[in-house]
């Protein structure tokens, strides 16, 4: 494929992606993998992360650091996950992504204090997105004030390395806690909803039990390692359309009452409807059309 012609796919791309606050799929690429840098921009994932932390040998830091700018400078566009903010590579991964317009934000890896956040926002020029992806029992018990971080976008759950340090298994019960955690520090900050950690293998119907454990803890996104993983997911985190139809129709009948609140049942009932209205129209989701009465259609609100 050309110069030309990836860069209108690029074009093309970039005018249609989710963006960063409701993206569902959020795909992680080795900072050493530059042959896939293209197809992960141009995949279904909402958005992409070059990694430059876990992925990455000591011995190639520099190499990544070289190969994320150059792709960046070049035209390309994507999140970054940098390194700790207690390591040396921090400050390098810094001074290199400073100042690229292409870079869509970075992802701090292991997070554990709003200083961390604030620090990189500001090592950063002030005006780069950061995602503290939360790894350890620390940064999770911290979540509500490094949400409150300056410069703080949205959380993000490192469940690897807090199965690492915590000792929990990966199931749903061991993972309720820190995922409510992250849910309600979210809400105190005034973040969207944050990204789950990732699915290790290529299982769908792992994918979407997994993903259907982050949904029902009120996850709205979720990380990615390969570029098969983002439509299962993206189908995981958007409304079904049976959900579409009921909110359509709940918001048409109430719509029609006048907007009356008849009992303590209807207001949480219609902030779940326009909910998944909005993510249904974000998403280009349409009503159940067996079961959907298009007289009610949502062209009435």
């Amino acid at each position: 494929m050309s110069t030309t012609q990836i860069a209108e796919k690029r074009e093309v791309r970039e005018a249609n992606r989710v963006e960063g606050h409701n993206a569902r799929s959020w795909l992680l690429v080795s900072a050493m993998r530059t042959e896939i840098f293209d197809d992960a921009q141009l995949s279904r994932a909402d958005q992409i992360i070059l990694d430059m932390e876990d992925a990455i040998d000591t011995s190639l830091k520099v190499q990544a650091r070289e190969n994320v700018t150059g792709w960046l400078k070049g035209g390309g566009r994507a999140w970054v996950r940098i390194n700790d903010w207690t390591t040396e590579d921090w400050s390098d991964d810094i001074a290199a992504l400073a100042g690229i317009e292409t870079l869509a934000g970075v992802m701090l890896a292991k997070t554990e204090s709003p200083d961390q956040v604030t620090d990189t926002f500001q090592r950063l020029g002030g005006g780069t997105p950061v995602i503290p992806l939360l790894e350890s029992a620390l940064g999770i018990e911290d979540a509500a004030t490094i949400a409150r971080a300056r410069g703080a976008y949205r959380l993000a759950f490192g469940s690897g390395d807090y199965r690492r340090d915590t000792g929990a298994e990966n199931d749903p019960l061991a993972m309720a806690y820190p995922r409510t955690k992250l849910v309600l520090a979210s809400r105190i900050g005034g973040l969207p909803g944050p990204i789950d950690g990732p699915t290790v293998g290529s299982s769908h119907p792992l994918l979407r039990e997994q993903g259907a454990d982050g949904v029902a803890m009120g996850m709205t996104g979720k990380l990615c390692l390969d570029i098969e993983q983002p439509s299962v997911i993206n189908e995981s985190f958007s409304p079904s359309p049976s959900d579409v139809t009921w909110a359509y129709e709940f918001l048409h009948k109430f719509e029609e009452g006048g907007r009356v609140i008849r009992d303590g049942s209807d207001k949480p009932r219609l902030a779940r409807a326009e909910t998944i209205k909005r993510r249904a129209e974000l998403f280009r989701i349409k009503p159940d059309t067996e079961t959907y009465d298009a007289s009610a259609g949502p062209s009435v609100y």
